[in-house]
């Protein structure tokens, strides 16, 4: 009984591991997708008119929640729900890794 015990147990520690890297927040696949989101919001999060804000710098946690908030339909924007539509929440992760690690936005202390 102990050894099926150890053995359920590394399992779980294994189940995890994998698990955890999944949540990982990757800045640079991030970079990569967020083409799309450089149209209106610039490169780097620095936005290209005043009708959209400026991301860049913005903290990791706030930016995800804001995109999963448009695609669960608790934030209303006709532009954003689409960019958003086909995103995975892996996705929203990264984007948001990618946007908070960039200059932009200061705590001014």
């Amino acid at each position: 009984m102990h050894k099926r015990h150890l053995i359920v147990l590394g399992l779980s520690a294994v189940s995890l591991v994998f698990s955890s890297a999944a949540l990982a927040w990757n800045a640079e696949r991030g970079q990569s997708i967020s083409q799309v989101c450089a149209a209106c919001h610039g490169p780097t999060g620095t936005s290209i008119a005043p009708d959209f804000p400026n991301i860049g710098g913005q903290h990791r946690d706030y930016l995800y929640r804001a995109l999963l908030d448009y695609k669960l339909g608790n934030r209303q924007d006709p532009i954003m729900a689409g960019q958003v539509a086909e995103l995975s929440r892996q996705d929203m992760r990264d984007l948001a890794a990618f946007y908070a690690a960039q200059e932009g936005l200061y705590l001014k202390r």
